[in-house]
């Protein structure tokens, strides 16, 4: 092989090596962060559908895990893509704040009291403010997450509908952990306390010790989940087709229905509704 032969082989191997690392990165890129909450982490909702986005769109998604608050908080900085969080008034002040582009609504599911299941406190039934009327009363123990989550934003709203000014009411009966629903679930088996709880991560969560539903089915109840876009003007960083392509897929009839089929023992733990234009 003459010099020349040697030179052209060496750039064409150069070119196919270059091409290749191209490719790798190009296909390591092809991924996003987005900040979401504790309850899709720990309901599994996750670990069953980011397998399924991947196969249909290609993208890596990575969550952070944290509650709602601190999940916007996070967005705000420019450390996500996407934020995919459950509290309407906070996400309609990330939006009003120009943080966000545009809030799509998900799925939704409901939240519910968990108790003891001989109920010491008596307020098994449907109305969630006299149950935590009764709580109060009665200094029954009972452990908030504290954590700014869109369930911790819910339960203060709820105890503010009730009368309570929990602030300045609780006592040693009332403990806020600062943790996540996995955790105040675990907190709340071990102490044999009262926790307000999504569904979902109630649904598959293993250590319930003595713990069941005691109040369910109250409209006040409801839990809505909305996803939205990091705002690439105020985040030149945010991968904003990527990004769009994910929420394009978690409401189209396709990641509706793969939401939908998401079960535990049976029982389906998120109802998608992106075709709700009041959610």
């Amino acid at each position: 092989m003459n010099l020349w032969s040697r030179v052209c082989g060496a750039f064409a191997a150069c070119a196919i090596l270059t091409a290749a690392l191209c490719s790798q990165a190009f296909a390591q890129d092809k991924s996003i962060v987005v900040a979401s909450t504790t309850s899709t982490q720990d309901s599994g909702l996750f670990g069953y559908l980011l397998p399924i986005v991947k196969q249909k769109t290609g993208i890596d998604v990575k969550v952070l895990a944290q509650g709602t608050g601190q999940a916007l908080d996070t967005a705000r900085r420019g450390d996500a893509d996407v934020v995919f969080v459950h509290a309407k008034s906070a996400e309609e002040k990330f939006l009003a704040e120009g943080f966000g582009v545009k809030r799509y609504p998900v799925m939704y599911n409901d939240f519910i009291l968990i108790g003891p299941k001989d109920d010491p406190a008596g307020v098994k039934g449907k109305d969630i403010l006299s149950a935590l009327q009764t709580l109060k009363a009665k200094a029954a123990p009972f452990i908030s997450r504290g954590d700014r989550s869109g369930t911790n934003i819910a339960e203060l709203a709820l105890w503010k509908e009730a009368g309570i000014d929990i602030a300045n009411d609780k006592g040693p009966w009332y403990k806020e952990i600062g943790q996540g629903m996995g955790a105040a679930l675990n907190m709340a088996s071990a102490s044999n306390a009262y926790v307000l709880s999504d569904r979902g991560t109630w649904l598959a969560f293993q250590n319930r010790g003595d713990l069941a539903i005691v109040v369910e089915g109250d409209k006040r109840l409801f839990n809505q989940y909305g996803v939205m876009l990091v705002n690439p003007a105020k985040h030149p960083t945010v991968k904003k087709d990527l990004g769009q392509q994910f929420i394009d897929w978690l409401i189209s009839p396709e990641g509706q229905n793969a939401i939908a089929d998401y079960k535990i023992n049976g029982q389906q733990l998120f109802y998608p509704n992106a075709a709700d234009p009041n959610a």
